[in-house]
């Protein structure tokens, strides 16, 4: 049995070594951008029912090195230098329960 569109993206963000972009993702599976990044939410939250838990590396500044706060979304401008030469967020599924924050 084939598996679905967000099957394989799961199997892909379970298997990788490193977090994915979406433009990776897209690139390994043919599969539009725009299609794989509205399923993130989806996935994330079925995967965390699941036991698994979605890991996202956020976007950064390569000019000034600022980085945004964890998020589905690609930010267009770099808030401080206001450049848009980014690094786009990246994402991986992980087995196990989401870590407590430390204040």
């Amino acid at each position: 049995m084939a598996l679905s569109r967000r099957q394989k993206i799961i199997e892909l963000l379970i298997n990788t070594e490193r977090p994915l972009s979406v433009e990776e993702m897209s690139m390994m599976l043919h599969i539009d951008s725009s299609v794989i990044a509205s399923d993130l939410p989806r996935i994330a939250e079925a995967m965390e029912r699941k036991g698994y838990r979605f890991e996202i590396e956020p976007a950064r500044c390569k000019k000034c090195g600022y980085v945004f706060e964890p998020s589905l979304h690609v930010p267009s401008k770099c808030p401080r230098c206001h450049s848009q030469w980014l690094e786009p967020p990246r994402f991986r599924l992980v087995k196990g329960k989401q870590v407590p924050e430390k204040d």
